[in-house]
Protein backbone atom coordinates (compact mmCIF):
# COMPACT_ATOMS: atom_id res chain seq x y z
CA UNK A 1 0.00 0.00 0.00
CA UNK A 2 1.38 3.41 -0.94
CA UNK A 3 1.81 6.17 1.62
CA UNK A 4 -1.06 8.57 2.27
CA UNK A 5 -0.36 11.77 0.32
CA UNK A 6 -1.02 14.68 2.68
CA UNK A 7 -1.55 18.35 1.89
CA UNK A 8 -1.49 21.06 4.55
CA UNK A 9 -3.58 24.24 4.39
CA UNK A 10 -2.13 27.02 6.53
CA UNK A 11 1.57 26.90 7.40
CA UNK A 12 1.94 29.29 10.31
CA UNK A 13 3.39 27.93 13.56
CA UNK A 14 0.97 24.99 13.80
CA UNK A 15 0.92 24.09 10.11
CA UNK A 16 4.69 24.27 9.78
CA UNK A 17 5.03 22.04 12.84
CA UNK A 18 2.66 19.52 11.28
CA UNK A 19 4.59 19.66 8.00
CA UNK A 20 7.78 18.69 9.80
CA UNK A 21 5.88 15.97 11.65
CA UNK A 22 4.34 14.41 8.53
CA UNK A 23 7.57 14.63 6.54
CA UNK A 24 9.92 13.31 9.22
CA UNK A 25 8.11 11.34 11.93
CA UNK A 26 4.82 9.85 10.74
CA UNK A 27 4.87 6.44 9.07
CA UNK A 28 2.52 5.64 6.22
CA UNK A 29 2.24 9.28 5.13
CA UNK A 30 4.05 11.60 2.75
CA UNK A 31 3.84 15.39 2.63
CA UNK A 32 3.10 16.42 -0.97
CA UNK A 33 1.70 19.96 -0.89
CA UNK A 34 1.27 23.08 1.26
CA UNK A 35 -0.78 26.24 0.84
CA UNK A 36 -0.92 29.57 2.64
CA UNK A 37 -1.93 33.16 1.80
CA UNK A 38 1.71 34.04 2.56
CA UNK A 39 3.06 32.40 -0.57
CA UNK A 40 6.65 33.28 0.29
CA UNK A 41 6.37 31.43 3.59
CA UNK A 42 4.62 28.48 1.94
CA UNK A 43 7.18 28.38 -0.86
CA UNK A 44 10.10 28.42 1.56
CA UNK A 45 8.55 25.62 3.61
CA UNK A 46 7.86 23.50 0.52
CA UNK A 47 11.44 23.99 -0.65
CA UNK A 48 12.77 22.69 2.67
CA UNK A 49 11.39 19.22 1.85
CA UNK A 50 11.85 16.91 -1.12
CA UNK A 51 9.09 16.80 -3.74
CA UNK A 52 6.61 19.07 -1.91
CA UNK A 53 4.62 21.54 -3.99
CA UNK A 54 3.39 24.96 -3.00
CA UNK A 55 -0.18 25.53 -4.24
CA UNK A 56 -1.42 29.13 -4.10
CA UNK A 57 -5.12 28.41 -3.62
CA UNK A 58 -6.06 26.25 -0.59
CA UNK A 59 -9.21 25.05 -2.38
CA UNK A 60 -7.06 23.95 -5.31
CA UNK A 61 -4.87 21.97 -2.90
CA UNK A 62 -7.94 20.28 -1.45
CA UNK A 63 -9.19 19.33 -4.90
CA UNK A 64 -5.80 18.26 -6.24
CA UNK A 65 -5.83 14.67 -7.51
CA UNK A 66 -2.42 14.00 -5.96
CA UNK A 67 -3.59 14.93 -2.45
CA UNK A 68 -5.31 12.05 -0.62
CA UNK A 69 -5.97 13.75 2.73
CA UNK A 70 -5.77 17.25 4.17
CA UNK A 71 -4.63 18.89 7.39
CA UNK A 72 -6.30 22.26 7.98
CA UNK A 73 -4.23 24.59 10.15
CA UNK A 74 -5.55 27.86 8.74
CA UNK A 75 -7.28 30.56 10.84
CA UNK A 76 -10.70 29.53 12.14
CA UNK A 77 -12.64 31.92 9.91
CA UNK A 78 -11.50 29.93 6.85
CA UNK A 79 -12.44 26.50 8.17
CA UNK A 80 -16.08 26.32 7.09
CA UNK A 81 -15.28 26.85 3.41
CA UNK A 82 -12.27 24.56 3.48
CA UNK A 83 -14.09 21.76 5.34
CA UNK A 84 -16.96 21.99 2.86
CA UNK A 85 -14.46 21.59 0.03
CA UNK A 86 -12.95 18.52 1.72
CA UNK A 87 -16.41 16.97 1.97
CA UNK A 88 -17.21 17.80 -1.66
CA UNK A 89 -14.01 16.07 -2.76
CA UNK A 90 -14.46 13.21 -0.23
CA UNK A 91 -11.07 13.98 1.31
CA UNK A 92 -10.33 12.86 4.89
CA UNK A 93 -9.35 15.89 6.93
CA UNK A 94 -7.74 16.62 10.27
CA UNK A 95 -8.96 20.10 11.21
CA UNK A 96 -7.26 22.08 13.94
CA UNK A 97 -9.65 23.70 16.40
CA UNK A 98 -12.01 25.43 16.18
CA UNK A 99 -14.12 23.40 13.77
CA UNK A 100 -15.62 26.74 12.69
CA UNK A 101 -16.09 30.12 14.35
CA UNK A 102 -19.66 29.60 15.59
CA UNK A 103 -22.21 26.94 16.42
CA UNK A 104 -24.43 27.52 13.37
CA UNK A 105 -21.71 27.00 10.78
CA UNK A 106 -20.30 24.04 12.75
CA UNK A 107 -23.72 22.40 12.72
CA UNK A 108 -23.94 22.85 8.94
CA UNK A 109 -20.59 21.06 8.60
CA UNK A 110 -21.83 18.18 10.80
CA UNK A 111 -25.03 17.90 8.74
CA UNK A 112 -23.12 17.97 5.44
CA UNK A 113 -20.81 15.20 6.57
CA UNK A 114 -23.74 13.13 7.87
CA UNK A 115 -25.42 13.32 4.45
CA UNK A 116 -22.34 11.67 2.93
CA UNK A 117 -22.84 8.67 5.20
CA UNK A 118 -19.16 8.57 6.16
CA UNK A 119 -17.01 10.30 8.75
CA UNK A 120 -14.22 12.25 7.07
CA UNK A 121 -13.56 14.98 9.64
CA UNK A 122 -11.40 14.62 12.72
CA UNK A 123 -10.91 17.63 14.99
CA UNK A 124 -7.50 18.46 16.44
CA UNK A 125 -8.23 18.26 20.15
CA UNK A 126 -4.81 16.74 20.76
CA UNK A 127 -5.10 16.53 24.55
CA UNK A 128 -7.07 13.30 24.16
CA UNK A 129 -3.84 11.78 22.80
CA UNK A 130 -1.53 13.10 25.52
CA UNK A 131 -0.34 10.16 27.67
CA UNK A 132 -1.15 11.99 30.93
CA UNK A 133 -4.67 12.92 29.86
CA UNK A 134 -5.21 9.42 28.45
CA UNK A 135 -4.12 7.89 31.76
CA UNK A 136 -6.47 10.21 33.66
CA UNK A 137 -9.36 9.27 31.38
CA UNK A 138 -8.64 5.56 31.89
CA UNK A 139 -8.52 6.01 35.68
CA UNK A 140 -11.82 7.93 35.82
CA UNK A 141 -13.56 5.49 33.48
CA UNK A 142 -12.42 2.53 35.60
CA UNK A 143 -14.66 3.66 38.45
CA UNK A 144 -11.83 3.13 40.93
CA UNK A 145 -12.37 6.61 42.35
CA UNK A 146 -16.15 6.52 42.12
CA UNK A 147 -18.07 9.18 40.22
CA UNK A 148 -16.17 12.23 39.02
CA UNK A 149 -17.61 15.35 40.64
CA UNK A 150 -15.34 18.28 39.77
CA UNK A 151 -12.55 19.28 37.39
CA UNK A 152 -10.09 22.08 38.12
CA UNK A 153 -8.13 23.31 35.11
CA UNK A 154 -5.30 25.77 34.50
CA UNK A 155 -4.37 26.89 30.97
CA UNK A 156 -1.58 29.47 30.73
CA UNK A 157 0.48 30.73 27.80
CA UNK A 158 3.65 32.75 28.23
CA UNK A 159 2.49 35.39 25.74
CA UNK A 160 0.28 35.68 22.67
CA UNK A 161 0.24 38.26 19.84
CA UNK A 162 -1.43 41.61 20.48
CA UNK A 163 -4.12 40.59 17.97
CA UNK A 164 -5.30 37.85 20.36
CA UNK A 165 -8.44 39.49 21.75
CA UNK A 166 -10.82 38.54 24.57
CA UNK A 167 -13.20 36.48 22.40
CA UNK A 168 -10.25 34.52 20.98
CA UNK A 169 -9.27 33.48 24.50
CA UNK A 170 -12.63 31.70 24.64
CA UNK A 171 -12.68 30.28 21.11
CA UNK A 172 -9.00 29.38 20.70
CA UNK A 173 -7.77 28.64 24.23
CA UNK A 174 -10.70 27.77 26.50
CA UNK A 175 -12.04 25.50 23.75
CA UNK A 176 -9.46 22.87 24.77
CA UNK A 177 -10.88 22.66 28.28
CA UNK A 178 -14.38 22.53 26.80
CA UNK A 179 -13.42 19.36 24.96
CA UNK A 180 -11.52 17.98 27.96
CA UNK A 181 -14.55 18.41 30.23
CA UNK A 182 -16.94 16.78 27.72
CA UNK A 183 -14.48 13.91 27.21
CA UNK A 184 -13.57 13.23 30.85
CA UNK A 185 -17.16 13.49 32.08
CA UNK A 186 -18.57 11.82 28.94
CA UNK A 187 -21.34 14.41 29.09
CA UNK A 188 -22.40 17.70 27.55
CA UNK A 189 -21.92 21.15 29.06
CA UNK A 190 -25.32 22.65 29.79
CA UNK A 191 -24.32 26.11 31.02
CA UNK A 192 -21.20 28.24 30.96
CA UNK A 193 -20.20 31.34 32.90
CA UNK A 194 -17.07 33.23 31.88
CA UNK A 195 -15.85 35.71 34.50
CA UNK A 196 -13.53 38.60 33.68
CA UNK A 197 -11.43 39.37 36.76
CA UNK A 198 -9.03 42.29 37.02
CA UNK A 199 -7.00 42.19 33.79
CA UNK A 200 -3.24 42.04 33.64
CA UNK A 201 -1.60 45.40 33.05
CA UNK A 202 0.68 43.73 30.50
CA UNK A 203 -2.02 43.11 27.89
CA UNK A 204 -3.58 45.40 25.31
CA UNK A 205 -6.32 47.84 26.19
CA UNK A 206 -9.72 46.19 26.39
CA UNK A 207 -8.36 42.62 26.52
CA UNK A 208 -9.82 40.55 29.37
CA UNK A 209 -6.90 38.36 30.39
CA UNK A 210 -7.02 36.28 32.55
CA UNK A 211 -10.49 34.75 32.40
CA UNK A 212 -12.17 32.30 34.75
CA UNK A 213 -14.85 29.95 33.42
CA UNK A 214 -17.29 27.61 35.11
CA UNK A 215 -18.95 24.74 33.23
CA UNK A 216 -22.11 23.12 34.53
CA UNK A 217 -22.47 19.63 33.08
CA UNK A 218 -25.82 18.11 32.17
CA UNK A 219 -25.32 15.45 34.88
CA UNK A 220 -24.78 18.05 37.60
CA UNK A 221 -20.97 17.86 37.78
CA UNK A 222 -18.92 21.04 37.39
CA UNK A 223 -15.58 22.20 36.02
CA UNK A 224 -13.65 25.43 36.44
CA UNK A 225 -10.94 26.84 34.21
CA UNK A 226 -8.40 29.61 34.65
CA UNK A 227 -7.17 30.81 31.27
CA UNK A 228 -4.28 33.30 31.29
CA UNK A 229 -2.66 33.68 27.89
CA UNK A 230 -0.10 36.33 28.89
CA UNK A 231 1.14 34.88 32.17
CA UNK A 232 4.82 35.70 31.32
CA UNK A 233 6.08 32.43 32.87
CA UNK A 234 5.66 29.72 30.24
CA UNK A 235 3.14 27.21 28.94
CA UNK A 236 1.33 25.56 31.85
CA UNK A 237 -1.59 23.14 31.53
CA UNK A 238 -2.90 21.25 34.55
CA UNK A 239 -6.04 19.29 35.31
CA UNK A 240 -7.26 17.91 38.64
CA UNK A 241 -10.22 15.55 38.79
CA UNK A 242 -12.06 15.30 42.10
CA UNK A 243 -14.07 12.11 42.57
CA UNK A 244 -16.04 10.42 45.35
CA UNK A 245 -13.13 8.30 46.57
CA UNK A 246 -10.09 10.36 45.69
CA UNK A 247 -8.56 12.81 43.23
CA UNK A 248 -5.97 12.81 40.48
CA UNK A 249 -3.84 15.57 39.00
CA UNK A 250 -1.86 15.80 35.76
CA UNK A 251 0.44 18.46 34.35
CA UNK A 252 2.65 18.88 37.41
CA UNK A 253 5.84 18.08 35.55
CA UNK A 254 7.02 15.83 38.37
CA UNK A 255 9.35 13.96 36.03
CA UNK A 256 11.71 16.98 36.05
CA UNK A 257 11.11 18.13 39.62
CA UNK A 258 14.42 19.08 41.28
CA UNK A 259 15.53 20.11 44.77
CA UNK A 260 18.77 22.00 45.30
CA UNK A 261 20.24 24.95 47.20
CA UNK A 262 17.12 25.41 49.29
CA UNK A 263 14.83 25.50 46.25
CA UNK A 264 12.72 23.02 44.36
CA UNK A 265 11.17 23.17 40.90
CA UNK A 266 11.50 22.20 37.29
CA UNK A 267 11.36 23.48 33.75
CA UNK A 268 8.33 25.27 32.32
CA UNK A 269 8.08 24.95 28.50
CA UNK A 270 7.79 28.10 26.42
CA UNK A 271 4.88 26.91 24.30
CA UNK A 272 2.47 24.11 23.46
CA UNK A 273 4.78 22.41 20.96
CA UNK A 274 7.02 21.27 23.81
CA UNK A 275 4.29 20.28 26.29
CA UNK A 276 2.13 18.46 23.75
CA UNK A 277 4.69 17.43 21.13
CA UNK A 278 4.17 13.71 21.78
CA UNK A 279 0.39 14.18 21.79
CA UNK A 280 0.57 15.73 18.31
CA UNK A 281 2.77 12.88 17.10
CA UNK A 282 0.33 10.28 18.41
CA UNK A 283 -2.67 12.18 17.07
CA UNK A 284 -1.33 12.40 13.52
CA UNK A 285 -0.05 8.83 13.46
CA UNK A 286 -3.41 7.48 14.59
CA UNK A 287 -5.19 9.73 12.08
CA UNK A 288 -3.04 8.43 9.23
CA UNK A 289 -3.56 4.83 10.34
CA UNK A 290 -7.32 5.37 10.60
CA UNK A 291 -7.59 7.05 7.18
CA UNK A 292 -5.92 3.98 5.67
CA UNK A 293 -8.81 1.96 7.11
CA UNK A 294 -11.44 4.44 5.91
CA UNK A 295 -12.35 5.85 9.32
CA UNK A 296 -11.24 8.35 11.99
CA UNK A 297 -9.66 7.76 15.39
CA UNK A 298 -10.38 10.76 17.56
CA UNK A 299 -12.74 13.69 18.10
CA UNK A 300 -15.36 13.88 15.37
CA UNK A 301 -17.18 16.77 13.70
CA UNK A 302 -19.86 16.50 16.38
CA UNK A 303 -17.24 17.19 19.06
CA UNK A 304 -16.19 20.28 17.11
CA UNK A 305 -19.81 21.43 16.95
CA UNK A 306 -20.36 20.83 20.66
CA UNK A 307 -17.24 22.81 21.52
CA UNK A 308 -18.31 25.63 19.20
CA UNK A 309 -21.74 25.76 20.82
CA UNK A 310 -20.19 26.06 24.28
CA UNK A 311 -17.72 28.73 23.14
CA UNK A 312 -20.50 30.68 21.41
CA UNK A 313 -22.32 30.73 24.75
CA UNK A 314 -19.05 31.53 26.49
CA UNK A 315 -18.45 34.63 24.40
CA UNK A 316 -21.99 35.82 25.24
CA UNK A 317 -21.32 35.18 28.92
CA UNK A 318 -18.10 37.19 28.75
CA UNK A 319 -19.84 40.06 26.97
CA UNK A 320 -22.99 40.08 29.11
CA UNK A 321 -21.50 39.17 32.47
CA UNK A 322 -23.95 36.37 33.25
CA UNK A 323 -24.37 32.60 32.95
CA UNK A 324 -25.54 31.49 29.49
CA UNK A 325 -27.31 28.26 28.62
CA UNK A 326 -25.62 26.26 25.87
CA UNK A 327 -27.92 26.05 22.85
CA UNK A 328 -27.29 22.73 21.12
CA UNK A 329 -29.38 20.67 18.77
CA UNK A 330 -29.78 17.17 20.29
CA UNK A 331 -27.35 14.70 18.79
CA UNK A 332 -30.16 12.30 17.91
CA UNK A 333 -31.86 14.92 15.73
CA UNK A 334 -28.73 15.35 13.62
CA UNK A 335 -27.02 11.96 13.58
CA UNK A 336 -29.98 9.71 14.33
Amino acid sequence: MRDLRVGIVGVGMMGADHAERVARRISGARLVAVSDPDTDRAGALAASFDEVRMIDDPLALIGDAEVDAVIIASPGFAHAEQLTACLEHAKPVLCEKPLTMDAESSLRVVEAEHKLGKQLIQVGFMRRFDPEYAALKELLDSGELGRTLLLHNVHRNKTVPATFRSEMIVRDSLVHEVDVARWLFDDEIARITVHAPRPSGLVGEGVQDPQFAVFEMANGAMADVEVFVNCQVGYEVRCEAVAEKGNATIGLGVDVLTRRAGHWGGAVPDDFRVRFGLAYDLELQRWVDAVAKGTIDGPAAWDGYAAAAVCTAGVRSLQEGRPVEVDMVPRSEVLG
